[in-house]
Parts: structure tokens; sequence; C-alpha cells
């Protein structure tokens, strides 16, 4: 009976989570012998409640890119600072190789204005509105790189004035 709870409550646990591919790609690796197939897959997880995740897998086979990219993303997880209007609290910039990722806070009804894997990062953290713009890099994986560490960065009022021994 403890087995049959604890089952229902993993699959509670998995219903949260969303899973997205932002990209999968066919690469080769050569060989003695020839020419190697495999496939890269990545992956964006989230629960649309501050906290989401990206992850990157190869296999032989698409399936199993996919299953190690989605376990690579909960490894991967970042917790997002949200405000009551489902925005960032200040404007913050992230990098990741050549890429760059601007987000800024955005009016209330104003939608997720965004690109390409930003946007599904941004979604699945549960981020409404807000402005965002890729610079510098076409690259898929890099840009959802620089947004996951622009989302990391992010601090609320109250941690700020924590750091600076400040009475809120």
């Amino acid at each position: 009976m403890s087995n049959q709870k604890r089952g229902n409550r993993s699959k509670e646990r998995d219903t949260e989570w969303q899973e997205r591919v932002v990209q999968i790609r066919r690469v080769t690796k050569v060989v003695k012998g020839g020419k190697k197939l495999s496939f890269r897959a990545i992956l964006v997880i989230g629960n649309e409640k501050g906290e989401v995740g990206v992850g990157v897998g190869k296999a032989s086979d698409v399936i199993g890119a996919v299953k190690k990219a989605a376990a690579d993303g909960r490894r991967n997880l970042v917790s997002v600072a949200l405000t009551k209007d489902n925005s960032i609290p200040h404007i913050i910039q992230g990098r990741a190789g050549a890429a760059k990722v601007i987000m800024r806070p955005s009016a209330p009804g104003s939608g997720v204005i965004a690109g390409g894997s930003v946007r599904t990062i941004l979604e699945l953290a549960g981020v409404k509105n807000i402005l965002a713009k890729q610079l510098g890099s076409s690259n898929p994986l890099n840009n959802a790189r620089a947004a996951t560490d622009a989302l990391n960065r992010l601090q609320t009022f109250t941690e700020i004035s924590a750091n600076r021994n400040l009475t809120v």
C-alpha cells in the first residue's frame, strides 16, 4: 500500500513539470571505420512557478537523447525571483559564450516579448510580463544558458537589503 502512495506522489510531481524540446541535431563523429551518427537534444524543463532548467543530452537515438536532456535539466534547475505581477524585479544581463541576453521587467498585460529559446525558458519559469533581447549569438544552447544565468542572478529587494545590512 505504501508503494502505491509513493507511486502516485511521483506521478503528481512529474505532471507539474513541463518539458519543451528546443533543438534536436544530428551530429557525426569521424572514427576509423567512417562516420558515427548520434543525436543531440536541447530541452527546457520548468514548473511555471519560478523553477526552470536547461538540459543537453546525446545518444544514438532521438528518444534516448531527449531522456538524457530531461535528466540533465532536472540537475541544473534555477529558481527565479518573481514579482507579484509575474515579472522580474530589475533589469539584468546574462552571458554564456558569445551569447548575451538582456531582460527587463515589463508592465502587467504586456506578455513575454522574447524570441527563440529565451522565450521558452521564460514561459516555463512562469514569467508573464517581460521584455528580453538576444545579442551576439544565434546559438540556441548558449542563448538558453545566458537566459538561465540572468535569471539565476536576479535578487529581490529583501535579499539586497539583507546583504547591505539594511532594515526593510
